[in-house]
Order: structure tokens, then sequence, then C-alpha cells
């Protein structure tokens, strides 16, 4: 929308069919909506003192609209993103000629709770590490698109892209005939092709190992296994034996070539990581390091996916790629740095801090809404460990227009703060989702957009804006 309230030239569509609807009519859209994540049976877990809390998926009927023209520049900005990441992350593993030529510090590295020693010399297929990555986007006042941060352990949230989706399809069928939308149901197939490509074995095996029925990206695991025709497997159902993977099946032991793990490092493998873990399979490294299985993200591919690592993206972009980053990272302030430290303890009323290698929002300050007692804490906890924190400007990011409800308005709609998380593929080649998950914070004037912090989520629209070479 423009400041006026008048909807962009690409949304025009959508305003005017919303400006159609009575109260009566709109109603039914988001009651329908409502059926349709019952039906399917959308779901997300809250971890919680309490206890955890199985929430139906939060979703609002009116869509996020991207014009192609301005998406096109952004899937190519990610792609070269990942592109560097996994040069990075290979040369951490092997020639370390980064540190050697004092673009990024070793020491960075090896203080690091993501660095794998483990994985030191190892070259996987294609020599990448991030098969799949999640970067999160904001758009700026000003109209810039930052990288807030990129995500390369497990990154979930692209079943419920997929998901938002058809819910859009069932609620508002009509719709989809007014407006040039870009489909996004091709994810699963190039997931399936990337890992595939894994593998030198034709038509491998694959299988999505999950943590259980108690994680909160289950639905996840599960959509994911049955779309991409993957076994969906637990620790407890594999086996290694010499240097193999093998699942168990009624029929006896079947080999595992390809195994795309929701399970972080630390968990993979007790004989050589967390000797407690109960949710990998012992043996799962060496057969891994022998070539007999790729494992999708690889082991170590975290180190990249620490927020310290992501102040040195554009110069991590420049040495691999000798290119210009073409997307902008937000301006960050390293604690380790003395002079960055003191700024950050002088100003934690006006900056967002994060540890390095949180996520869901979990650890974080948000010094405009906090508390002094909030900022004392942090400012213990900075000073105690000052490498693991990072700060940032707080950003006046974009709104959407959301149907909130609540009060003597229920059909009121608001602005409301968001986010965008495309994934990102990469194994013999680069493919990126149409768009991504639009992730929205349903509490006024909040910055906090994550599901497990009460967030909602939109489908997000890529439309095409009628420039000549967009595609059909």
């Amino acid at each position: 929308m423009h400041q006026n309230g008048s909807a962009r030239d690409f949304a025009t569509d959508v305003a005017s069919w919303l400006d159609d609807l009575d109260d009566d009519a709109l109603i039914q859209r988001r009651d329908a909506a409502e059926l349709a994540i019952q039906q399917m049976g959308i779901t997300f877990t809250v971890y919680s003192d309490k206890g955890n809390i199985d929430r139906e998926w939060p979703f609002d009927i009116i869509p996020r609209i991207i014009s192609d023209r301005e998406w096109r520049a952004v899937e190519a900005g990610l792609k070269q993103r990942i592109r560097a990441l996994n040069c990075f992350i290979h040369d951490v593993y092997n020639e370390q000629a980064i540190f050697n030529d004092g673009v990024v510090p070793r020491d960075l590295i090896e203080t690091s709770t993501n660095f794998r020693p483990e994985c030191l010399g190892l070259t996987p297929p294609h020599s990448v590490w991030a098969h799949i990555c999640g970067s999160d986007l904001v758009r700026d006042k000003d109209g810039t698109v930052y990288v807030l941060e990129d995500n390369l352990r497990v990154p979930s949230g692209v079943s419920y892209m997929i998901e938002n989706r058809e819910i859009m399809k069932r609620t508002v069928p009509e719709l989809f005939s007014r407006c040039r939308v870009r489909p996004v149901d091709n994810y699963t197939s190039n997931l399936r092709r990337m890992l595939a490509s894994l593998s030198p074995v034709p038509n491998p095996t694959l299988c999505v190992l999950t943590p259980g029925v108690f994680n909160s990206a289950y639905f996840e695991h599960a959509f994911l296994a049955q779309e991409i025709g993957a076994e969906l497997v637990e620790g407890r159902d594999l086996v290694v034996q010499d240097d193999t993977v093998y699942m168990r099946d009624v029929n006896g032991l079947i080999k595992v070539d390809v195994l795309y793990r929701r399970v972080d490092d630390a968990f993979l493998d007790p004989s050589c990581f967390n000797p407690d873990s109960k949710l990998g399979v012992a043996g799962l490294m060496d057969a891994w390091r022998a070539g007999n299985v790729a494992i999708a993200n690889a082991p170590g591919a975290g180190v990249a996916d620490d927020k310290v690592v992501y102040s040195y993206v554009p110069d991590i972009i420049r040495y691999y790629l000798n290119e210009t980053p073409t997307l902008a990272n937000v301006p960050t302030y390293r604690c380790s740095d003395p002079d960055s430290l003191a700024h950050v303890l002088d100003n934690l009323d006006a900056l967002v801090v994060k540890p390095a290698n949180e996520s869901g929002g979990y650890g974080m300050l948000i010094g405009p809404h906090s508390t002094a007692e909030q900022q004392a804490a942090m400012a213990d906890n900075i000073r105690a460990n000052p490498r693991n924190y990072i700060a940032q400007p707080t950003l006046s990011i974009s709104t959407s227009p959301t149907l909130c409800g609540g009060g003597e308005d229920p059909l009121s709609l608001a602005a409301r703060h968001v986010d965008l998380r495309p994934f990102v593929l990469q194994g013999d080649d680069i493919t990126v989702t149409t768009g991504g998950l639009t992730r929205v914070a349903l509490v006024p004037g909040s910055l906090v957009v994550n599901s497990s912090q009460g967030g909602g989520s939109k489908d997000t629209w890529i439309v095409e804006d009628g420039v000549e070479g967009a595609p059909s």
C-alpha cells in the first residue's frame, strides 16, 4: 500500500476484490479458511513452561503481494548469497584461505558452537554443505530489502508456505482468476531432485529423519516426507552396519542413500557428538565420511548459521565470488569488538540485540520495547560473553494489511509488521521458492513475527506486473 492508503498498481485487483466484499462475505471467507486449516490438520507446537501446546496454524486471508519485478532481484540476491556461503563453509573445513587472508578472523570460527572439527578435510557432493537455506528478509521504510539472518541448520516453515496457498485456493478461488499469481507448489519436486542429486545411485532411497512427534515442526517433517516420496524415520528406525545406513522395514533392512535430517548436529550420532542422544544413530558420521550416505544439510553447515558470521557475509561474497552483494545486510555491531561493545551497552534501549546461535526469536532484546530490568539482564549476558552477541538498529520494517478483528469491530483491517522467509535449495543447481513464508506480528506495534512467539502467517503472492521480460 502507498502511504495515502491506496493500493500499489500490482495490488489493485486484490484491493478492489476486498472493496466488493460486504462484512458477511468476508466473515464467510475467514471462517472457510479456519475450517480448511482444521480439515487439513495444519498445526504447530509451542513450547512453554506449562508443556507443549499444539495449536492450529494462525493464518490471515489477506495475501501479501510482491511484484514479479522486485522478486526477480531478490531471487538473484539469494542465489548469490547461498553460493558464497557454501564456498565459505567448504573453505572452513578445508583450505581455510579466508582466515589466512585475514578476511574473517580464525578465532571467530574456533569459538563457534556450530563448528565441527569432525568435518575437517571432508568434501560432500558438489562441495555443497548447506543444501536448504531459509533466509529471513524485511523491507525498511526506504524500500530497501535487508537480510536479517540465514538459517542453515534445519530451517523450517516451507510446508506452511505450501499449505497457505492451498488454503487460499479453497477460500478465495475467484481471486486467482483476477490475479496472475506465480505458483509455489514446485518446491517439493525441486527438493526431491536436489536430494537425489547428492547420491550417485539412480533413483536413490530418501529418508526424512525427524526427532519425533513432540518436535514443534513434526507436521512439516511428515508433510515433506509424503510430498517427496521419502520414508519418515526416527533414529530408532535406523542402523549402521559396515559404514552403511539401513532403515528397518518389515521385510528386513533397506539401504538409505540420502538422509534429509531435521535433527541438530549434536544429536545426529551419539558415537561422535552427544553420547546421550536418542534422536540419531551411532555410526552415521562414519557412513557419511565413507560416502555411503548423503546428509542434507551436511553436518557442520551450521558454522555459517551464526549471527556474527552473518555480519561478514558481504565480505564473504566479495572474497569468493568477486561480486558486489546485491542484497543488503542490516548494519551490525559485533560485541566482541571493544568499541562496538561500548556503543551497544550505552544504547540498549534503541537497539535489537541477538545471541549468535539462538533461533525462533528466543534470547533477543528489542530495545525500544524493553524494560529497564530486561536491558540490565541483557547487559550482564553480553558482558559475560561478548562473542555471543550482536546488535542492530531497530528497522522500520514494512507492514501489510491484516484482518485483525477483536473488540467492537471483528473485521477491522490494520497494518501489521511482516517479514519473509524464502527457501533456497542448492545441489547440482540452485532454485528459490517463488516468494516464501510471510510471517506477521499479530500484536499491534510488535516486531516479533515468529509463530512460536505469537506470530501468524499470510500467503505470499508474486504477481506479474506487466514488465517486459516477466515470466509467463
